[in-house]
């Protein structure tokens, strides 16, 4: 069984504007609203490909309950741990004119891809359509409620994954992926870790299975610019050197790479396709890694599918289906012989 954990789930409002005006009444073009958070977006992904999975993790209120109705209707398992008193929380996803991202702490605001046509070599800017998003800060979480989350993860029997996804509350510690990795430690348990910041920095104290940062994730992590395979190969050894066994690196654009525990080095190019939607493309990553491995227990054909996954739910609305990420993988490259050069990114190889 795959146990995914969020933390701070939320329900996500997802608003499409033609034209935003600031400061004046606008009417949506569509809406939608979807339970979300990383590792739920893991556990739907997931289901997608035929894998069942049991999400974990805290809700609260009337919006809690409405993210465990709308996994349920999907037919994810949900054994979340209800925080009394606290309101799980909501966030806007306004899409309009310009994409940015405004946090709950700030706002700050950055800048992210524009919708583009992806060919492997860089966008190509199609349309300047872009999301705003403004997170809600969530409930929060006492040390009885974490108590009663490490008595489900107890419950894990050898053979499991649970993957641990996204940021870490501000009411829990810095060090709670780390504290859960020891907790399972003697199980046979593979973990995923899908995190960045000092809440990675813990989390590979305790020996994942699996990290998965971005190239700007793990730029941030050493104060480094990550723009191409051999810079991020660098760090994802330090990475490993500090204890994670595997390091998976998204690339946006370039695809992603993957350096394995045996020190092996394989990269997949990023399919061509127009991007339609970046929310949860790194998780759709993480789901196919994961289905991919159990597939077949080989890390090139993992790393194939993670990236199929994740660029078939970019190409679309909402999460890719199966069926879609099958077709992208079939006409995507296999993985191929060695190679010496950064510079060759469009299939799969292994780069020792």
């Amino acid at each position: 069984m795959i146990y995914t954990v969020t933390l701070n789930p939320s329900l996500d409002y997802m608003v499409r504007v033609a034209d935003l005006k600031i400061g004046a009444v606008n009417r949506a073009d569509g809406e939608m609203l979807r339970a979300g958070g990383k590792g739920i977006n893991v556990s739907i992904m997931l289901k997608n490909l035929g894998i069942e999975s049991t999400a974990l993790g805290f809700v609260g209120g009337f919006t809690g309950e409405e993210i465990c109705r709308q996994l349920e209707k999907q037919g994810i398992r949900t054994d979340f741990t209800e925080i009394p008193g606290g309101v799980s929380r909501i966030n806007v996803k306004l899409r309009a004119g310009r994409e940015t991202e405004i946090n709950g702490g700030g706002p700050e605001i950055s800048t992210e891809t524009p919708e583009a046509e992806i060919n492997g070599g860089g966008p190509e800017v199609s349309e300047e359509i872009r999301e705003t998003e403004i997170n809600g800060r969530g409930p929060g979480i006492s040390v009885d409620s974490r108590e009663r989350l490490f008595e489900k993860l107890a419950r894990m029997d050898s053979g499991d994954i649970l993957v641990l996804a996204g940021s870490i509350p501000s009411s829990l510690p810095d060090t709670l992926y780390r504290d859960i990795l020891n907790h399972v430690a003697k199980k046979d348990v593979k973990v995923a870790v899908d995190a960045s910041g000092k809440s990675l920095l813990c989390a590979v104290e305790g020996h994942p299975f699996l990290i998965k940062p971005n190239q700007h994730e793990l730029g941030e992590i050493f104060g480094a610019a990550v723009e191409d395979r051999e810079s991020g190969v660098r760090y994802a050894r330090k990475l490993q050197k500090m204890g994670a066994e595997n390091v998976l690196v998204s690339l946006a654009e370039q695809g992603a790479f993957l350096l394995t525990a045996a020190g092996d080095v394989f990269a997949c190019g990023a399919p061509d396709g127009r991007l339609v939607n970046s929310v949860g493309a790194g998780d759709s990553m993480v789901a196919g890694f994961l289905a991919g491995y159990l597939e077949r227990g080989d890390y090139p054909y993992a790393l194939k599918m993670g990236v199929c996954a994740g660029s078939a739910s970019a190409f679309c609305e909402g999460f890719a289906g199966r069926e879609q990420v099958r077709a992208i993988m079939e006409r995507h490259p296999d993985p191929t012989g060695r190679i010496t050069s950064a510079s060759t990114i469009r299939g799969c190889d292994s780069w020792i």
